[in-house]
């Protein structure tokens, strides 16, 4: 029994969430059983709810009480795969006195230092020290949406443009992407028709977003479109030539499915990301949001938006969450073989 422990909140995010449910997705394929503990969230409850997913709702702030010990014993749980960013020391001590496996992902709490492995699919920075007793780094450990399959393909020409910066938009950035856009078509009145002024614009918000009514208020008097709650992200994503987004795994699923963007970090360590995907040449990256510069990608032209699509579907493969699944069953045997 995998336990798969995740933590939602507006500050922190959405993209554990989706990230467990394309875990969640393969795990149910492969008929592996699996348990989803998340703290108390709204909005997380109202997806799981629509998927269909009966989560285990646990106090996360709790770190004395070691009911991480509890739901080891009760459910039968072998191996713990902790994606919360910042593993605290109390939990992976529960967790590891308990006799079992514990693994973590993209992780640099003081806990994770116990794990038995850390998967750092989102830490690009060689020379960043990453703990755990096993590390295994880069996108080779993604876990992507497996409906990008279904959706990748090249783009030819920049004609729509999504943005697209998380499920909750902690900072509220769109509204100032908005902004940005808005000038930018102002600033194409009067040019050629394959200008900024002919490019359609959509605006998706998360559904922890909170800036609904700023960002509708902000489009008015323009043809932009504003999206919410899409049945399915991969499929809406291949409706676009470039996408702007923030720099989690959004960017690079945007670019495993042919997707070009422009990448803007919501939080400091997602700076390597947006770095990394610019390097790879899939993407421009516009820096921190705090000092941002959207102007970046002014005057992209047809034959980057190809080269840039070419070059994420060719960095980034689909087979990450096929790879930590491996890892995982051959982890519990070779412990199970060592008993």
């Amino acid at each position: 029994m995998l336990a798969i422990c995740i933590e939602c909140s507006h500050q922190r995010g959405m993209g554990h969430l989706f990230r467990a449910l394309n875990l969640i997705r393969f795990l149910e394929k492969k008929r592996a059983p699996y348990v989803l503990l998340v703290n108390a969230d709204r909005a997380a409850s109202e997806i799981l709810q629509e998927q269909g997913i009966v989560p285990v709702i646990v106090d996360l702030q709790d770190t004395a009480s070691d009911w991480e010990g509890r739901l080891i014993a009760e459910r039968g749980i072998t191996v713990w795969l902790n994606d919360r960013l910042d593993t605290g020391v109390e939990t992976a001590a529960h967790v590891k006195r308990a006799g079992i496996l514990l693994f973590t992902v993209d992780d640099m709490g003081a806990g994770a230092g116990l794990a038995d492995g850390n998967f750092a699919s989102l830490i690009f920075d060689p020379l960043q020290r990453v703990p755990g007793k096993s590390v295994y780094r880069g996108s080779d450990y993604l876990i992507l949406n497996p409906e990008i399959a279904k959706y990748r393909r090249p783009r030819e020409r920049l004609e729509r443009i999504l943005v697209t910066l998380g499920g909750s938009d902690t900072y509220g950035v769109t509204l100032r992407v908005i902004a940005f856009l808005k000038k930018w078509r102002q600033q194409a009145v009067g040019k050629p028709a394959n200008a900024a002024g002919s490019k359609k614009i959509t605006i998706l918000l998360g559904p922890g977003s909170a800036v609904r009514r700023e960002a509708e208020a902000a489009v008015q008097g323009t043809d932009f479109a504003i999206a919410a709650h899409v049945p399915s992200l991969m499929a809406f994503f291949a409706e676009f030539d470039f996408a702007i987004t923030g720099g989690g795994v959004t960017a690079l699923e945007a670019a495993a499915s042919g997707l070009p963007c422009m990448v803007i970090a919501n939080e400091r360590h997602e700076i390597q990301i947006g770095e990394y995907l610019e390097r790879t040449g899939c993407a421009l990256f516009a820096g921190y949001y705090r000092e941002m510069l959207p102007e970046r990608m002014t005057g992209v032209t047809d034959g980057q938006i190809r080269e840039m699509s070419r070059r994420g579907m060719e960095a980034v493969d689909l087979l990450g969450t096929e790879r930590i699944y491996d890892v995982l069953t051959e982890a519990l045997r070779n412990k199970r073989e060592k008993e």
